[in-house]
C-alpha cells in the first residue's frame, strides 16, 4: 500500500481467517458507496429472481444520465450487444441501470442485504455496519444497482461478499450463477479490472469500483476478487481514500496476488511430505 491512506484485506477462502491486512481497523470501521464493485451482487440478484439469463444481451447506449448523475460508459465501444458477463467484464452502467429496472426496489434491498451489506462481517471485533436503504423510484434503484445511491459498506463487508461469491465460484461454477463468476474473470482477463492480474500463470477474478465520496468532490477506488480464478483459495479487497479510479486498488491488488502466486507455485512444486 505504500503508507497510502485506506485499507488493503486478505482471507483465506476455506477457513475465513484473516491473511494479512493493512490498517484492520479502517477496513473493519470506515463506510464508503461501493461503487462498481457492487455490480457482481446487483447481477446475482437479478439472475436469482429469474429477471435474466446468461444470455440477455443489450447494445450499450454510451451516454447514460440518471437523476442528475452523468455516467457515460467509458469502456472499449462494441457494435456488439453486451451479455451479463461481458457487461461485468466491461462493467456497463447502461447495460446495469438499463437491466436494474427489473427488480422492485425492494427485491434489490433484500438482496444487497441478504449478501451482508448492512452488517458486520465477523472478521474484526469492534467493526461498524454499512446501509442499504430502500428506493422509492426507478432512479434510485438505478443508482443503488450501481453502487451510487442507497448503499454504502465497509471494506470487510465487501469482502465478505466477495468471499461468500468465492465459496459459490467453488461449489458451483458452471450454475445459474455462472454469469457472475465468468463476468469477474473477464474483468480481470481484459475489461475493467485487467490491471489486477499478474505476471503468472495464475488467473484472478474480481471487480474494481470507483466510488463518489460523500466528504468532498473526490473519488475512492475499490478492488475486491479472489485467486486462483478457478479454485479460489484467497479473497482480498482494496480501498484506497480519494484513489482517482478503481484501476489503483487493482494495481495494488495486483502485487498481492503475486505474492501469492510465488508462494502458491512454490508449494504446489514442494514435496507432499514438505507441504505438511
Amino acid at each position: 500500500m505504500a503508507a497510502s491512506r485506506g485499507a488493503a484485506v486478505v482471507v483465506d477462502v476455506e477457513s475465513g481467517h484473516v491473511l494479512a491486512a493493512y490498517r484492520l481497523d479502517v477496513a473493519a470501521r470506515r463506510v464508503a458507496h461501493p461503487g462498481s464493485s457492487i455490480k457482481p451482487f446487483t447481477l446475482l440478484a437479478l439472475l436469482q429472481a429469474g429477471k435474466l439469463d446468461a444470455h440477455t444481451a443489450l447494445l450499450c447506449k454510451r451516454t447514460v444520465s440518471i437523476a442528475g448523475h452523468k455516467l457515460d460508459c467509458t469502456h472499449p465501444a462494441t457494435p456488439e450487444p453486451l451479455v451479463p458477463a461481458s457487461a461485468l467484464a466491461y462493467s456497463c452502467n447502461s447495460y446495469f441501470t438499463s437491466v436494474a429496472t427489473r427488480l422492485t426496489p425492494a427485491q434489490l434491498h433484500d438482496s444487497f442485504v441478504r449478501s451482508g451489506f448492512n452488517s458486520p462481517s465477523g472478521l474484526s471485533s469492534d467493526e461498524v455496519a454499512g446501509n442499504v436503504a430502500l428506493g422509492h423510484s426507478p432512479e434510485e434503484s438505478q443508482l443503488q444497482a450501481i453502487g451510487e445511491w442507497g448503499i454504502n459498506v465497509t471494506p470487510l463487508e465487501l469482502l465478505r461478499g466477495y468471499l461468500n461469491l468465492a465459496r459459490l465460484a467453488k461449489t458451483d461454477p458452471n450454475g445459474n450463477l455462472s454469469p457472475v463468476f465468468e463476468g469477474m474473470q473477464q474483468s480481470v482477463a481484459y475489461g475493467i479490472g485487467r490491471m489486477a492480474q499478474p505476471d503468472t500463470p495464475m488467473k484472478v477474478a474480481g471487480k474494481t469500483g470507483t466510488s463518489v465520496a460523500d466528504e468532498g468532490p473526490w473519488t475512492h477506488a475499490w478492488f475486491a476478487g479472489y485467486a486462483p480464478a478457478e479454485d479460489p483459495q484467497i479473497v482480498l479487497v482494496v480501498f484506497l481514500e480519494k484513489g482517482h479510479g478503481g484501476s489503483d486498488a487493482a494495481t495494488v491488488a495486483r502485487e498481492i496476488f503475486a505474492a501469492f502466486a510465488a508462494d502458491h507455485d512454490g508449494a504446489s512444486d514442494a514435496p507432499k511430505e514438505a507441504r505438511k
